[in-house]
Formats: C-alpha cells, structure tokens, sequence
C-alpha cells in the first residue's frame, strides 16, 4: 500500500476476487510501476490532486485515476468514509469517452460494496 495521508484499497467481490489487483498484475512492469507511482501520487494528495491524474466522470460519484503513458490505463475509485480510497475498476481506454460498459462495472461494484457496508 502507497504511504501518505491516504489509503488505496481495492473492491473486493463476495466471491473473493480482486479485480483492479488482478488487472494491475497483468500489466506490463512498465505499466505497473506507472501506476504504483500514480496511486502514490493520489495517497500523498488525495482529493487535491487533479487533472491530469484525476477527473470527475460526469454525472456518476466516480474519479477517473489516469495513469500517464501512452498505454491510457484508467481506474475508476470513489471516496470512501476515513480518508481512504476505494478502487473499483481498472481498463485500458481505447476512446476519448470512458467506455459506457466500463462505467457500469464500477457503478455496479461500488453498489454491491455499499450494500455490505450497510
């Protein structure tokens, strides 16, 4: 976990899975590192960072977390209670608009999760 003011967690399913992990995993080493510094960058910042790293998705409670490069990883996360990060999804985007489908993933993740919280 990233040291800083703010903790990184990731969504974990009732099945155990951990997708954002398991998408990070998969990555290039190149592509990992860019985003260990990029999550770095969000627990050392938190809210306060900005673009280029982050952007609101409109009309959604979602961030986009925008790791630098040319391969244009995204994860989607959302601020959750105790200064801490909630990562729900991660993907390569391959248009200027975050992809409708990948969207829906995170929202659905973030209300399965909310749900167990409650």
């Amino acid at each position: 976990m990233p040291s800083g003011e703010w903790n990184i967690v990731y969504y974990e399913s009732l099945s155990g899975d951990i997708p954002v992990y398991d998408f990070i995993e998969n990555l290039s080493p190149t592509a990992k590192s860019k985003v260990s510094n990029t999550f770095d960058l969000l627990a050392e910042h938190g809210i306060k960072l900005g673009l280029p790293h982050v952007k609101k998705v409109t009309g959604t409670k979602l961030w986009e977390l925008r790791i630098l490069g040319g391969d244009s990883i995204r994860v989607f996360y959302v601020a959750t209670s105790g200064r801490t990060f909630l990562m729900l999804h991660g993907f390569i985007k391959k248009s200027q608009k975050a992809p409708k489908k990948e969207i829906k993933i995170a929202i659905a993740r973030l209300k399965e999760y909310k749900s167990r919280e409650s």
